[in-house]
């Protein structure tokens, strides 16, 4: 299918890896240009030159949970390519303690990373689609709905306001053109999960789904390309979950043991 995105300009905050990344290669295979950032100047340079081999890269190294960093690279991009026309806020964190130890400091940290730079990313966005308009694509959780009891007490809240959050810019922006959705992802095989999830816990998920396994960062990037092109034209205030039927059935194994058992 072709999503009509040749030479379109998709700007992704936070993409030198996992979903960010494979976000940026999927809009580059759609013919795409990219722009990336990324707080680490070393990774953003590695992913750069990987995604270049599929297509036109723009990067530059900022801290999106500063509002002028932010608004820079959007004025570079669109110096540089004249419109923006999808934008994807993909930062997230997690501190792993109970709500209850969280210091001051800690909470202004994650609320910036969780949350801030969603509604600076949205901000600077339409600055420059309200002409044109355009897609935002703002990266949730399935944490949003399900809750990380025991892990990270404010990231599920936090991920949960980002969903609200994009229902009111979608109506806010909707007289200019400009589409705004949220997508929440379940277990996905990000560098980041890898580092901090045992095998244990990876397969507990897998279980508890009812594809029974966990999602690649390339699952989530096809409906994130898909929510900006114009096969998705009328949706909108729209949460996406993509998290392969995690939590929603009490039983998950049940379609395979009765498999197991038509086959006796």
């Amino acid at each position: 299918m072709d999503l009509k995105m040749s030479k379109k300009v998709a700007v992704i905050i936070g993409a030198s890896k996992g979903i960010g990344f494979a976000t940026a290669k999927a809009f580059l295979n759609e013919g795409a240009i990219v722009a990336i950032c990324a707080r680490n100047k070393n990774e953003l340079e590695k992913a750069k030159e990987t995604l270049s081999t599929y297509g036109e890269v723009y990067a530059a190294p900022i801290d999106a949970t500063r509002m002028e960093e932010i608004n820079i690279f959007a004025d570079q991009v669109y110096s540089q390519y004249g419109h923006i026309d999808y934008w994807i806020n993909n930062v997230g964190a997690t501190i792993e303690k109970q709500g209850e130890y969280y210091t001051n400091q800690e909470i202004d940290w994650i609320v910036d990373v969780c949350f801030k730079t969603v509604i600076y990313g949205c901000q600077a966005a339409s600055k420059y689609m309200v002409n044109t308009g355009g897609s935002i694509v703002n990266v949730s959780s399935l944490a949003a709905r399900c809750g990380t009891v025991g892990r990270s007490t404010l990231y599920g809240p936090l991920k949960s306001a980002v969903c609200s959050l994009s229902v009111m810019f979608a109506g806010e922006f909707a007289a200019y053109g400009i589409r705004v959705n949220s997508i929440l992802p379940g277990f996905t095989t990000t560098p980041k999960v890898e580092e901090s999830i045992s095998e244990n816990e990876l397969l507990h998920n897998a279980e508890n789904t009812l594809l029974r396994r966990v999602a690649t960062p390339e699952e989530i990037a096809g409906p994130i390309v898909f929510l900006c092109s114009q096969q998705a034209s009328y949706i909108t205030a729209t949460s996406l979950e993509v998290s392969g039927g995690r939590s929603v059935v009490l039983n998950p194994s049940y379609s395979y043991d009765l498999k197991i058992s038509n086959q006796i």
